[in-house]
Order: C-alpha cells, then structure tokens, then sequence
C-alpha cells in the first residue's frame, strides 16, 4: 500500500509568515476526497468522519476534529475524546474549552487548535453572532486571550469575524498558527466551511464566505428528478410493464418442466 505523508504541527508552524494555507471544513467522504485531490492543506472534520475509510479516501491533509463545546464537560472527557480522533486518524483537536482543558491537553502531547474572535459556543458573552475587535479595548482583550492561549499551550488558534488590520497585527507577535475566518489575509491561512464554499447552504451565508458553485439548485434539480424516477417506477410497476423478461433469471425449459411436474405432484396430495 502507498503510504502518504501528511503534514506535521512542526511542517505547519514552519510556513507561518511565509504562505497562506488553506483550510476547509469537511463532512462527508466525498468532500473530503475533494480537498485531497485539490490540495487543500488543513480540513476541520466532525470525528465521528475519520477512520481508515476517511484517510482512504484524504490521505493527505491536516486533519482538525472538533471537540465541540458542550458535548464533553470535564477536561478528562476533552482528553479522552482527544485521543480517540488522534487514533482514528486525526492530527490534533480543536477545542473551544477552559486554558485548564487545554493545558491538560498539551500536557498529554496532544496538538490542540482554540478559538479568538467570534467563538459561537460563547457568542452571547460578546453580543451575539457579531464582529469582535471593531473597538481598541475588545482588540486587546483578543489580544489578552491569545496571550492566555498561547501560554496554555496550543499551536493554533481560529480567530473569526475580527478586523484583518487587528489579526493581522496579533498573527503577526504570536507563534500560534492563526487561521482566519473571516478575520483577513494577515493571518496563516483562510479557513472556509465546504457548503458555503458549494453553495450548498440554504441559510444565510456569512460576510466572509465565497460561493464557487450552486449545489443547492443541483440539489432541488436531482430532487425533481428522484421524484420523477420514483413516480415512473411505481407506474411501471401498476401497469405491467415492470418487470420485463430482461430484468429477470431464466431456467432451462427441461428443468423448469421437471420442477413444475414435481411441484403438480407434491400439491396434488395436499
């Protein structure tokens, strides 16, 4: 079998400052092939999507499960979560949890990505799902939390919905990989979500996100169609005209005649 080599947290922190990386999130097998045969460098993946099936078909990428806030409580939970993804092919954890979670984390060797900015599992503490950092005083306690998140030990950090003048200054005096979402291109790489990148999402697509295709309208055009098939069939199947001889086994004639001869005998004594 081929083996691939995948980046390490070593090889990504060793680009920052000198390229942008790319980075999408990804939750299907199909989309995860993709980003491998488009060489996107980081995918952001729910874990239950990794296992050898997913390095089969992304051999390649960076892989980033989410722990996801509020599924996991106590920093035991985060740690045994963590190392779950890492066995089942993830290359580190993103974790929108306590510094205490984190530094136990780290402490286990174990890579973890934060979050600054606009973090939705605690919108509500910086006025809803809104741009963070438009003020001096909320761009230096960004600055303060990734001081803090630096310190705790993690090696990347998504910074989201902020002013790219203000990430840009913060990538730039922090050794932490920073990952922009919607926070501009002074950062080490742009992160995008693949349904917004497909326009496959029916919502409300955020400021920062760029559609490259209309998979929503393929999507209510495949829809139409599979009503279509399915409604042809079930008239096929009322009129008749399916099953056709070509759709099914044949038998010789000799011995569909022996069997039909048993079968008249066995019914006849019944």
């Amino acid at each position: 079998m081929k083996k691939h080599r995948r980046a390490t947290v070593a090889d990504l922190l060793a680009e920052k400052g000198k390229r942008q990386l790319t980075m999408l999130r990804v939750t299907t097998l199909e989309e995860a092939e993709a980003a491998e045969k488009a060489g996107i460098d980081i995918v952001s993946v729910p874990p239950s999507l990794l296992g050898p099936v997913f390095r089969e078909a992304a051999p390649t990428p960076f892989a980033i499960p989410g722990l996801e806030y509020g599924d996991h409580v106590s920093a035991e939970d985060y740690l045994r979560a963590a190392f779950v993804a890492l066995k089942a092919g993830g290359d580190a954890v993103y974790c929108a949890a306590s510094l205490q979670t984190i530094r136990r984390l780290r402490d286990e060797g174990i890579p973890v990505c934060g979050h600054l900015g606009l973090i939705p599992s605690k919108a509500t503490w910086t006025g809803g799902f809104r741009a963070v950092g438009k003020t001096a005083a909320s761009a230096a306690e960004i600055w303060r939390q990734t001081k803090a998140l630096e310190e705790a030990g993690a090696f990347a950090a998504e910074i989201e919905v902020v002013p790219g003048d203000v990430a840009a200054a913060i990538s730039s005096n922090t050794s932490m990989l920073m990952i922009s979402m919607g926070a501009g291109s002074g950062c080490d790489a742009q992160y995008l979500f693949a349904d917004d990148v497909l326009g496959a999402n029916r919502d409300h697509y955020p400021r920062h996100a760029k559609v490259y295709r209309n998979f929503a309208a393929e999507h209510d055009r495949l829809q139409r169609e599979r009503i279509a098939a399915f409604t042809e069939f079930a008239e096929d199947v009322r009129t008749g005209a399916y099953p056709e001889k070509r759709h099914l086994v044949g038998i010789d004639e000799a011995e569909l005649e022996m069997f039909l001869d048993r079968l008249r005998s066995e019914t006849s004594h019944s």
